[in-house]
């Protein structure tokens, strides 16, 4: 072992390991700093557990003159035998460290030392990282050195665990503070918010195209299902409509009960609302198609479902509202006041999509004037247009 370059590795650590400008270029510096100071390293990787409402936990993996693996892992993993007979199981449920030779018998117990026994690796070590809220993370260890690794190389890789995991521990709640930011107020939001934007007041005007929509019949079925159901029944519906907005180009800014927000900027686009709008009304026949097909039973019958959806493009004021230290990252001017007056409409005409006459200007075709209706809030009545292939259901 070198203990200058395994000094060196330490006080990079301790550093931050601030030449890194990512993850995966972090695993991989630090994985080729080992190597420099004398450990074998075959296979390295890197598992963290992450607040995240789809993924369980996050590997890094590396290998010598190979990118870094980036992988995501589901909570279906909790029920898998294979992660049970895993060392790794061991070290996330009680924080022990695992070793397992390929020449040791009793190694046999793990189905994951034969296959790396197969690649010709030697020695196997699973090594707990040690967060400082208390949870527990893991990292696992190859060598292909004979013999596997030395009682120096050993002692050297558990000198350098303890920094290592600070580092990593600060890499993952950056990720997982922008896994909240996104799953909670949107993807664009949470970058502005990581960014700085943070204290009340603080907007910024933007062009979009504006989607509102809202549930048909939702009070009645409130009322006649337990609330598990309506829960249940919601998260399927906005399943309905949150794929087709952000495949398009959208963000969901907010769900208000059966009613949901979404923005889709033109700014970003360099102007061209019209392939914006394009995208809008696509992704308005997506959902349209995938709320029809949706069926639920409820008791001895089936229930289908029906809604509203209000489209409309404006100037709206982006950014963070409230009160005290309670705020809202969220959209507010006319043009969103109009697409709800304009979704109301549709409620009233038994129409599933409306649009303001500017958004259809802009995206035009396969438009049917239904009239100009007077607006709550606004001086002069609104010209609505509805799909021509819809009929109404009033």
């Amino acid at each position: 072992m070198n203990i200058t370059e395994v000094q060196k590795l330490i006080d990079w650590l301790i550093d931050g390991g601030r030449s890194a400008t990512s993850p995966s270029r972090f695993m991989a510096e630090c994985c080729e700093r080992m190597v420099a100071a004398g450990l074998p390293l075959w296979r390295v990787g890197v598992f963290v557990r992450t607040l995240h409402p789809e993924i369980y936990g996050r590997s890094f993996i590396w290998k010598p003159g190979a990118e870094v693996e980036v992988g995501a892992v589901e909570y279906k993993i909790l029920d898998s035998p294979d992660f049970h007979s895993s060392p790794l199981y061991i070290v996330f449920q009680q924080g022990l460290e695992v070793r397992a030779r390929a020449d040791d018998r009793q190694s046999n117990r793990f189905p994951i030392v034969d296959e790396l026994r197969a690649e010709g690796i030697t020695d196997y070590i699973a090594l707990p990282l040690f967060f400082t809220d208390g949870s527990v993370h893991a990292s696992s260890w190859t060598t292909k050195q004979p013999g596997g690794f030395t009682d120096e190389q050993m002692a050297a890789l558990h000198g350098l665990i303890t920094p290592l995991s600070r580092v990593i521990e600060i890499i993952n709640w950056r990720r997982m503070a922008a896994s909240l930011l996104d799953t909670y107020v949107g993807n664009r939001a949470g970058e502005r918010i990581l960014g700085g934007q943070i204290r009340r007041g603080h907007t910024e005007t933007m062009n979009a195209a504006i989607w509102l929509s809202d549930l048909r019949g939702f009070t009645s079925l409130s009322d006649r299902v337990p609330a598990e159901t309506v829960v249940d029944v919601l998260n399927n519906y906005f399943d309905c409509q949150v794929a087709a907005i952000r495949n398009h180009g959208g963000e969901v800014l907010k769900y208000m009960g059966d009613g949901l927000l979404a923005v889709f900027p033109i700014d970003e686009y360099v102007g061209d609302e019209q392939q914006v709008c394009s995208n809008v009304l696509e992704a308005a026949h997506e959902s349209r198609a995938s709320v029809a097909d949706l069926q639920y039973p409820i008791g001895d019958a089936v229930e289908r479902f029906r809604f509203g959806v209000a489209l409309h493009v404006g100037r709206i004021l982006y950014g963070n509202i409230g009160g005290g230290n309670r705020l809202d990252f969220t959209c507010i001017g006319p043009a969103v006041n109009l697409a709800a007056r304009l979704e109301k409409i549709a409620s009233q005409l038994g129409r599933t999509v409306v649009a303001s006459e500017g958004f259809a200007g802009i995206c035009r075709g396969g438009w049917s004037d239904l009239g100009e209706f007077p607006v709550a809030g606004f001086s002069k009545a609104a010209r609505v247009y509805g799909l021509v292939d819809e009929k109404s259901a009033a």
